[in-house]
């Protein structure tokens, strides 16, 4: 009887370890299932994470090339912010053409110096036309600002020529680019005699027409009761054929670019050398681990 008794209970304790395994197996494959989701979830919301930096990349590119007005395609100009001589030249067009109304008050004339080669005399000589409030000379540690107050800016344009120093981050350089290239000859704007392509009713006059010449629009078929602008035609040559007026906007360009980025140059060439130092410390570091794991058993 005593030995029935210990037969049966063996054999309940056996079943119940049989149970309590099968158990834990289920719930192992329960929890290795639930991994396996977890990492389906994180690989789905991965790829939704691209697909959405992608569209916003698409939709932005699409925003700068159509931020023209009417759809106008935006060119690129071919600039190079370590050309020195296409600085100078642009600074000189700069504040010959542009600083009349606009100033660039986040950049002053002795960083400018500094970075292209130039001394102050030099700028001082070729740069600098204002004068302070005392109606000294302008320093050439000064900010690249001129005497026009906002209040007359907005009696004589209807608005203050804005602040020039960081348009090329704000509209980019392809919109300065073809802005310059852009204007035409209007009869309906009776102040300034002309439009823009890219900035419709614009209050700023073509201050380089006399370099450029006149262009007037060349109108496609009606559609929709108004005839579309397709292209300009240069109908009164100026003092600059297009190729050379082609070549001094891109060196304005290339100035309003650097304006915006000084130190885009300095920054470029120390990410280099960051870069190679990484790139050193990830193969020392892939020694090390090599090294230290090579004893370990598996």
């Amino acid at each position: 009887m005593t030995d029935r008794n210990v037969s049966q209970r063996q054999a309940q304790q056996l079943r119940a370890h049989q149970q309590a395994t099968r158990m834990q197996a289920e719930r192992g494959r329960v929890k290795v299932l639930s991994r396996t989701e977890e990492s389906g979830k994180v690989q789905r919301m991965l790829v939704l994470t691209a697909a959405a930096v992608l569209a916003a990349g698409s939709l932005l590119y699409m925003a700068q090339s159509r931020a023209a007005g009417a759809g106008v395609q935006l060119e690129s100009p071919r600039i190079d912010q370590s050309n020195d001589k296409s600085l100078q030249r642009g600074a000189a067009a700069f504040v010959n053409y542009c600083m009349g109304c606009h100033s660039a008050g986040y950049q002053r004339y002795s960083r400018f110096a500094q970075d292209a080669g130039l001394s102050e005399e030099d700028v001082e000589n070729n740069l600098i036309f204002t004068t302070d409030e005392a109606g000294e000379p302008t320093k050439v540690g000064s900010l690249m600002i001129n005497n026009m107050s906002t209040e007359f800016g907005k009696q004589a344009f209807g608005v203050a020529p804005p602040n020039l120093a960081l348009t090329a981050r704000s509209r980019g350089v392809d919109w300065i680019y073809t802005y310059l290239k852009s204007y035409y000859v209007d009869p309906k704007k009776t102040i300034t005699g002309v439009n823009n392509l890219v900035f419709p009713d614009t209050a700023m006059p073509h201050v380089l027409w006399d370099l450029q010449g006149l262009q007037t629009p060349v109108y496609g078929e009606e559609a929709h009761g108004s005839r579309p602008i397709t292209g300009l035609e240069l109908t009164q040559e100026g003092s600059m054929s297009p190729d050379e007026y082609d070549d001094l906007i891109s060196d304005i360009t290339n100035f309003m670019a650097y304006m915006s980025d000084p130190i885009k140059e300095t920054r470029h060439r120390v990410g280099l050398w960051v870069m190679l130092f990484l790139f050193g410390l990830l193969a020392v570091a892939y020694l090390l681990k090599k090294e230290y794991w090579k004893d370990i058993v598996k």
